[in-house]
């Protein structure tokens, strides 16, 4: 710990943040405040109930996959973990995220789609 920041290992496969490198595969190695490790576990938790309506969704053949509001949000969930994430990363890891497609492009809102 060094300047209030912990040292963390998050996982956005797995969906986990951890304080030891060990316990389980991990992406990312971030410095965090520790306030904003209960954020890592917000959008999880929001993660996971969205992604279970989309299971649920999934049996239903008359609303296409591009139209649920769910698929949108948990893109923009995702969104968010990776700009915390580069927030707190260092500098390979940063560079890794600012390669991916979505980042630095203007997230779209669609109407009913519900921002966290």
């Amino acid at each position: 710990m060094a300047d209030g920041k912990h040292t963390m290992y998050v996982s956005v496969a797995h969906q986990q943040i951890n304080i030891n490198k060990y316990d389980s595969p991990y992406e990312y190695e971030v410095n965090i405040p520790k306030e904003y490790i209960e954020i890592f576990h917000h959008l999880f938790d929001q993660t996971n109930e969205l992604e279970f309506f989309n299971f649920l969704r999934a049996h239903l053949p008359y609303v296409p996959y591009h139209y649920d509001r769910n698929n949108h949000n948990v893109d923009l969930r995702l969104y968010k973990m990776y700009a915390l994430i580069h927030e707190f990363t260092d500098d390979e890891s940063k560079a890794v995220i600012e390669r991916m497609p979505f980042f630095r492009q203007p997230v779209v809102t669609h109407k009913g789609a519900g921002n966290m």
